[in-house]
């Protein structure tokens, strides 16, 4: 069976932008993975973990807000780290059905553990500050993009 001479171009793998992006989110997850497990953590915890070290005691929805995920998938991982010890998950008081997630001291502390990361990436990706900045920037505008067309 021989290969189509002509294929249609708009159709090739590499030349499809959501390849391109999910082929570069699989291979940052693997560059992250070495370091945080030496936190403890897995890629998303992190995630929810960053959310949090910027603005404490947030609700399990604000930070799925945030995120851009939805509550229920966010929830069992919100479990595993106040298993660990990381934080805490309360009902609030006006309203049961809320919670609010508070670091503890050990998730605080995780932060100073955390600050090498940033540059880490940065080594990894083998752009200048400036080029990582503009891609970040490009892609930000992209996700705002994408929201409102769905």
């Amino acid at each position: 069976m021989s290969k189509n001479p002509d294929p249609c171009q708009s159709l090739l793998l590499d030349n499809q932008l959501c390849f391109a992006l999910h082929s570069t989110s699989l291979l940052m997850t693997k560059v992250y993975k070495p370091l945080l497990q030496a936190l403890g953590l897995t890629y998303p915890q992190y995630l929810a973990m960053m959310v949090l070290w910027e603005e404490d005691g947030l609700t399990v929805g604000e930070i799925s807000s945030r995120l851009l995920t939805d509550p229920g998938s966010l929830t069992p991982l919100l479990k595993r780290l106040e298993a660990e010890g990381l934080l805490s998950r309360t009902r609030s008081r006006e309203d049961e059905r809320v919670v609010v997630v508070e670091l503890t001291d050990a998730g605080r502390a995780l932060q100073d553990k955390a600050k090498g990361i940033p540059q880490c990436i940065l080594g990894a990706s083998g752009l200048e500050l400036e080029q990582l900045r503009k891609l970040q920037a490009d892609l930000i505008a992209l996700r705002g993009n994408l929201q409102g067309a769905v």
